[in-house]
């Protein structure tokens, strides 16, 4: 009796593709920037009693001035490591136009929401991209993507520089998910939708870390007071998110998990059919 052949063994999933790798220089700059953004989200919450934080408002300019070069540093570095891994000459095109393609589109579904209830569907693709594109890559998107979304709803402020780092977070945060080679399927979904929850609400929670510090006319159970001990001026704060953003925060969660759910297998297997067809090593 002749043996029985042997079914095919199933193939291994392909290895995910970053087209920007998040190599030692571009380590570096992240680490940077993000520590200049730790600083100028929550120096306020050190600031001494007699501090005038009012007048301190109008360093924002300055800020922006200074966070500019520093996420273009992340961008430079990470397309040099980019070219130096595919070995072609100058910037890498093809990473540059998927940039591009996918910050134009970011920007462009923004508005969609007019910012009612705080729905903004532009949430869901930076963590799809994020995940699918790698940290690297993921951080320079949702900086980029917010930074175009602000010139196209006119949104350009002192605020702008806090929301490119926060959106740059939201996105290197979905590409150190873990599963990024083996997770699939149903499982890869749920654990996209649960972080978007957590990264709608957070992102919220980060910008209004930006603000708040500066809001007069605030009740004595929520406003900032300078100098106070850390523990009670972040528990004003908490008090400040429930109170204020919170119906923002959980809509904009609630839209993100649920477009994760619903459009977030064929998205994502169209980014990652992108990338390989593009070649990016």
């Amino acid at each position: 009796m002749s043996a029985r052949p042997s079914a095919p063994l199933p193939s291994p999933l392909p290895a995910p593709v970053r087209p920007v790798p998040l190599g030692p220089r571009s380590v570096v700059s992240l680490c940077l920037v993000s520590a200049v953004g730790v600083t100028a989200f929550g120096w306020p919450l050190l600031a001494a009693r007699e501090s005038d934080l009012v007048g301190h408002s109008a360093d924002a300019p300055w800020l922006f001035a200074l966070l500019m070069p520093l996420l273009l540093a992340v961008l430079i570095a990470q397309l040099s490591e980019g070219r130096r891994a595919t070995g072609a000459p100058g910037l890498d095109a093809k990473a540059v136009a998927m940039l591009g393609v996918l910050a134009a589109a970011g920007a462009a579904l923004r508005p969609l929401g007019a910012g009612t209830a705080g729905l903004e569907p532009m949430f869901f693709l930076m963590v799809l991209s994020g995940r699918a594109l790698g940290p690297g890559f993921g951080f320079v998107l949702g900086a980029l993507a917010m930074f175009a979304s602000g010139l196209l709803t006119g949104g350009v402020g002192p605020w702008l520089p806090f929301q490119m780092l926060a959106m740059g977070w939201v996105c290197l945060g979905a590409g150190l998910l873990p599963g990024a080679a083996t997770l699939r399927g149903r499982g890869e979904l749920l654990l996209l939708a649960g972080y978007g929850v957590l990264s709608a609400v957070g992102y919220g929670t980060v910008m209004n870390l930006q603000g708040w510090p500066y809001i007069g006319g605030l009740g004595a159970a929520v406003s900032f007071v300078p100098g106070d001990p850390l523990p009670a001026n972040l528990l004003r704060f908490t008090l400040y998110c429930l109170t204020t953003s919170l119906g923002w925060d959980l809509p904009r969660a609630a839209l993100t998990a649920t477009l994760c759910l619903t459009v977030g297998g064929p998205l994502l297997r169209t980014l990652r059919r992108a990338t390989r067809r593009a070649a990016f090593r």
